[in-house]
Order: structure tokens, then sequence, then C-alpha cells
């Protein structure tokens, strides 16, 4: 066994972000989460046009205003201001889920309280807390291209969000193909979880340890290796 601490050595947010954006292909059309997936957008690859959707009825918005030069006319889905990149689009919220359901959009990244092995996605209610509906997050994943999940490996008390069988309502079923966690970088194919990157410094047996069901390998497991200075 290694000497790795869960709490002091897993990536940090801005980490996940960074990798889960590595990922994202030039030309996409990308819709981002409310809260922590949002974050992706900083760490944008240089020379790859990426263009976001948010649900309120944007197409090509851009990197966050400074503080103090907000325009407040100009929000995300979740309320904070944005920035328009040249080409910019404004539509109706009809139009901008016309866009979703249709199946226009590349790739939607959302955030977890637990995931399944067979892609089952919980991320809306946890009990009896949580926000009062699943809201546009069920039409995101049952209506982009491909549905990826940035997250921390385990709960704040140690539960993992990675499990055989989501115990929280669920948001979508069968849609998550990756999953971007504070410990590894795990796809979902064939009802299993696949592991494809995990942190050097953590063991199998630890990583297994903290995962609610069995991890699969299919090749080599590469380091998963983010920049320090984020």
């Amino acid at each position: 066994m290694s000497d790795f601490n869960i709490l002091e050595d897993q990536l940090s947010n801005a980490q996940i972000a960074w990798r889960a954006a590595q990922d994202i292909e030039d030309g996409s059309y990308v819709n981002l989460g409310i809260g922590f997936p949002e974050m992706i957008a900083k760490f944008q690859p240089e020379g790859r046009d990426v263009t976001y959707h948010t649900e309120n009825g944007v197409l090509g918005f851009g990197k966050a205003p400074a503080e103090g030069e907000e325009d407040w006319d100009l929000i995300n889905a979740g309320k904070k201001a944005i920035t328009l990149n040249p080409g910019a689009s404004f539509f109706h919220h009809a139009d901008s889920f016309s866009m979703v359901r249709g199946g226009h959009l590349d790739l939607a990244v959302l955030g977890a309280y637990q995931i399944a092995q067979n892609g089952d996605l919980a991320n809306w209610r946890v009990g009896s807390k949580g926000v009062p509906a699943v809201g546009g997050a069920m039409d995101l994943v049952h209506g982009a291209k491909r549905v990826a999940v940035v997250t921390d490996h385990v709960t704040k008390k140690g539960q993992p969000k990675l499990v055989e069988t989501c115990t929280f309502p669920l948001t979508g079923v069968g849609c998550v193909t990756r999953v971007y966690t504070s410990l590894a970088v795990i796809d979902i194919e064939g009802g299993k979880f696949i592991l494809r990157e995990k942190l050097p410094q953590i063991s199998m047996e630890e990583l297994q340890a903290v995962t609610g069901a069995t991890l699969h390998t299919d090749g080599d497991v590469l380091d998963l290796i983010v920049p320090q200075d984020l």
C-alpha cells in the first residue's frame, strides 16, 4: 500500500476540468452544466475552436468578463455573466431545447451525485435535498451525442460516487460514457467501468477500495498527469 491520502492528494476541481477540456474535439458544439463543469471553458486548448451552448438561449459565448465589467443582460443558465465571441447568436428558450433534443450538441458535461456502471446518472436530488425538479439536464443527457461527467471520486463523507446501481433519483438512463474524477479517468462500456487513467501515486487496490463497483482494464492504464499550478 502507498502513502496516498485521498483528501490531500486528489485532484482539485480545476485540475479535473483541465483534464476534461483536453478531450473536447476541435469544432465541437458543447454544453457545460451549471457549476463545476462551467470551469472547463477556462482550459480550452489554444487553437482549438469550440462553440459553447447554454440552455437559456446563447450559442458561442466566451470567457467570463472581468470583475466590474459584467453586462447582466448576458448570462448563462447558471445566471453567471458571460461574454460573446464573434458570431454568437441568441434565440428563444424553446429553440435552445430544440437544439438539445434534436441531437445537435456533440457533448454535454455535467456534475454528478452518482454514476452507475451501466451509465445511469443521478445529479439532481439526494433524498429530500436538491433542486425542485430535474430541469434541462434530463434533455441534455439524452439529446447530446456524448455525455461526460466531472466529479470528485467520493463524497465528502468518503462514500463512492461510482456505484453498481444508483440509489438517488435518476437524471438519465445509460447515458454517461466517460467520467473524469479526482483520482481517475474512467470509460463506461458494455455495462462496466473501464479504467483508462489514474493518479500515479494511488495503487489499483486503493482506487478499487474507494469505487463502488468493479474497475476493469482494457490495455494499459495511463498515468493521470495534470498541471499543478491551476
